[in-house]
């Protein structure tokens, strides 16, 4: 079973970013963007972004340090441990004798122990005098299908937004367009069926996890948007129509008349897409700001002051 320390190359003291660089190394390495004469390099892109995506799993690694699931995320074998000394004594022709359980759970006393039950939890039927293989087993579990391959796709925060399809380049080479579905966040996971690896019983799947990267002046809260918007003095007290980006492109807003700093506007429709439809609105935040050189200004304001108290809510 891979071991997804040994796989990135990092000690099991590991620390989480040491971790990530250790498969970022690996991952630009493999692509098989860059290893197109290289059919390896495809198997091992994909050991490798299992082993980050178990270990980087804080619940995962820690499972997999105490041994409750093996490299690529599965039960640990239940069975461990169960053969050899003091494990359960097999009868003739390898078969288990229902003497041999006598008195097993208790200390030697005469109480014997039903283990139709336990059987049938872990193979599926009640064990018979036929032993494991006998005439009462239920037949052998289909053959595994192929590994699922892990895949991460960094999605710019306006197409998040928009859900603008995003190309991808998958383990065997090609590129396929997806559509993001109606509120993508980061974290998002997309299923692509059939795109993971061969096996006797059919192809895994490919498992998309989105990664939004942020914005340099939008930011998200749930499916809306925010916005500082720098708002000159004049245009906050006379009044003014400005231009404000969204995620769709620029559209013109109405600044009152007296509009104060902090001041939060609401534009409909200017968001993320909802999963249960329709889309959030973009949050507009009034940012007053004062010229560079305020020379004029003061002398503009020379002689006359502000009555009010607008700190007055604070108590002061």
């Amino acid at each position: 079973m891979p071991d997804p320390y040994a796989i990135l190359g990092v000690p099991r003291t590991a620390s989480d970013k040491e971790i990530k660089s250790a498969y970022r190394k690996l991952a630009k390495e493999l692509h098989p963007d860059r290893n197109t004469d290289n059919p390896k390099a495809a198997e091992k892109f994909s050991a490798a972004t299992q082993a980050y995506d178990l270990l980087s799993d804080a619940d995962k690694r820690a499972r997999y340090d105490r041994g409750e699931i093996d490299g690529e995320g599965n039960p640990a074998n239940p069975f461990a441990g169960m053969g050899g000394g003091g494990g359960f004594r097999g009868g003739p022709g390898g078969g288990f004798r229902p003497e041999d359980f006598r008195g097993y759970a208790g200390g030697g006393g005469g109480e014997e122990v039903d283990l139709g039950d336990i059987f049938e939890g872990l193979f599926g039927g009640r064990a018979g005098g036929a032993g494991f293989g006998g005439a009462g087993s239920r037949r052998a579990a289909p053959p595994p299908r192929g590994a699922d391959i892990q895949y991460r796709l960094r999605v710019p925060f306006i197409d998040a937004a928009t859900r603008a399809d995003q190309r991808i380049t998958l383990a065997d080479g090609k590129t396929i367009d997806l559509k993001l579905p109606a509120g993508t966040a980061d974290g998002t996971q997309m299923r692509l069926k059939g795109k993971g690896q061969q096996g006797p019983g059919g192809t895994g799947d490919g498992l998309v996890t989105i990664e939004v990267q942020p914005h340099a002046f939008f930011t998200r809260e749930g499916d809306d948007v925010r916005l500082d918007l720098p708002v000159t003095l004049d245009e906050a007290v006379a009044g003014a129509k400005v231009r404000v980006p969204t995620v769709d492109g620029l559209v013109m807003m109405n600044i009152k008349p007296g509009t104060g700093s902090g001041t939060v506007l609401r534009l409909k429709g200017k968001g993320f897409s909802k999963a249960g439809g329709g889309r959030g609105d973009q949050l507009v935040r009034v940012a007053l700001v004062l010229p560079a050189d305020t020379t004029e200004l003061a002398a503009r304001l020379e002689g006359w002051r502000d009555s009010s108290n607008p700190r007055s809510a604070l108590g002061v």
